[in-house]
């Protein structure tokens, strides 16, 4: 982990990450679904709970309205996940001492209070301090931070190619505004617009499911006429399926793209440290 903590899970008042309570691990795990099961989540919550008795009653009610069909059955899906905002901006836990003047009632989770306020993911550990701000700085959306900031090499690989592009690793000040953020952006976007992604509900990154089961979906570059491609890690992380060969050149035309954009933009306007 960096020297200097970044905490990637509630990093600013414009975003959050609820990853690690299950929230991509619905098999219906799209943004319109996700953002209806937090809404009225929290409004249960409001309506019902008064006092932990009351616990019980909303955690009823939640499971008797929502479907809980999922990819992954090791991972549980909290059902105490809900928006912590009024603008339906941050994502985290309804049970939370900050959420109820003070009151930690995390202990009715199904993981626990301990755990739940002692446990980081693999992208505190992996992910540079620098990577980690840029990224903070680059989106702010919930739903597309929550996708990316779990995925470390989606993450890693755009970095290190767009150093390798401008000979460094461009500071995170650099994404705070302007145009190589919004190139960076719209890289980042392609996890979810992405023209070559499989929308298969057991598949999510570059991994797919079955039951307690999960795999590396590996792309079989042989079979389509290919050397493996230098992108392949990102093709994996945005969840691709190629039909053919032509498809895989497409696909690196459209990362190459923005790497190019980012490396044109930045010795225009940014210059080098």
């Amino acid at each position: 982990m960096s020297d200097k903590f970044v905490h990637l899970c509630q990093p600013d008042g414009q975003k959050s990450c609820g990853a690690c309570c299950g929230l991509y691990n619905y098999q219906n795990s799209t943004r319109d679904a996700l953002d209806a099961r937090l809404q009225t989540r929290t409004m249960l919550f409001k309506d019902i709970v008064k006092k932990k008795d009351d616990l019980s009653c909303y955690a009823g009610q939640v499971k008797g309205r929502e479907d809980f069909a999922k990819r992954y059955d090791v991972i549980y899906c909290c059902e105490y996940l809900g928006y912590l905002d009024a603008s339906c901006a941050k994502v985290g836990c309804l049970l939370h001492p900050l959420q109820n003047d003070g009151e930690d009632m995390r202990h009715v989770s199904f993981y626990g209070q301990e755990l739940c306020a002692g446990h980081f993911c693999p992208s505190y550990h992996y992910l540079s301090q620098e990577e980690s701000l840029a990224l903070i700085r680059i989106l702010d959306d919930w739903y597309l931070y929550g996708l990316c900031v779990t995925d470390i090499d989606l993450v890693k690989t755009w970095f290190r190619l767009i150093a390798e592009a401008v000979h460094e690793m461009p500071s995170p000040e650099k994404f705070s505004q302007g145009i190589l953020r919004e190139i960076s952006r719209d890289f980042f976007r392609l996890k979810i617009s992405w023209p070559y992604r499989s929308h298969d509900t057991n598949r999510l990154g570059k991994y797919y499911f079955d039951g307690a089961q999960y795999m590396i979906k590996a792309i079989d570059y042989a079979a389509l006429g290919r050397e493996t491609s230098r992108f392949n890690a990102l093709f994996l992380s945005l969840t691709s399926e190629f039909r053919d060969r032509a498809e895989i050149e497409e696909a690196e035309i459209l990362i190459q793209g923005y790497i190019d954009a980012f490396a044109g933009h930045y010795e225009g306007t940014a210059g080098y440290l």
